[in-house]
């Protein structure tokens, strides 16, 4: 499995790093022709908006975008989430989002940069054990469609969702060293996705 990290703006070396703990040769995507390589995408954190002008910029928008519309696994972190929803509340004016996730978040949602925070939190994929998740300007969850799975919650708020293909977090696992959202990713979601299209 061939698997991008979106490289363009945010913690994109963090993502590489977290995948090649997994047994994962990721490729940066900078270019569509990069972008065609690949099997799955991740898009990190760092600011939405900026992420989608700069892939408006390198010709990116519209391939990732039918990318993922048709079936390509997914997962976004915190701005990854942001791009993957359907919906956002509070957006800058223009704001666009790759879509495919029937979710709707609030950007900034935790609060600004001084209010960011790690927490425990239980993640839904079988372990009792708790994951190290930290909030940096994170979105949360406001509203979620039938067919979305929450996979963990803060004060009652989704911070984890997935869908068939796409997986997205409020948080950032890259930055932890618990790379257990990036294997739940590849097992559990990818993997499987994948497999259907065969």
């Amino acid at each position: 499995m061939k698997v991008g990290v979106l490289a363009l703006q945010g913690d994109v070396r963090e993502h590489v790093s977290a995948l090649a703990a997994c047994g994962i040769s990721p490729i940066e995507v900078k270019r569509p022709e990069e972008l065609s390589e690949v099997d799955a995408l991740v898009l990190p954190g760092g600011e939405s908006t900026t992420i989608s002008q700069l892939c408006e910029i390198f010709g990116l928008f519209e391939p990732i975008k039918a990318r993922i519309s048709g079936g390509m696994p997914t997962y976004g972190s915190c701005a990854g989430m942001i791009l993957l929803a359907d919906e956002i509340l509070d957006a800058k004016e223009g704001q666009k989002t790759f879509g495919g996730l029937d979710i709707t978040v609030r950007r900034n949602a935790f609060g600004r940069q001084v209010d960011s925070f790690e927490t425990d939190i239980d993640f839904a994929d079988g372990s009792d054990e708790l994951i190290r998740a930290v909030f940096i300007r994170a979105p949360w969850v406001e509203k979620t469609g039938s067919e979305i799975q929450v996979l963990a919650a803060v004060d009652a708020h989704p911070v984890a969702v997935r869908s068939q293909t796409l997986l997205a977090t409020s948080f950032h696992p890259e930055l932890t060293g618990d790379h257990r959202i990036h294997r739940y990713f590849i097992e559990q979601v990818a993997k499987p996705a994948l497999e259907k299209v065969k």
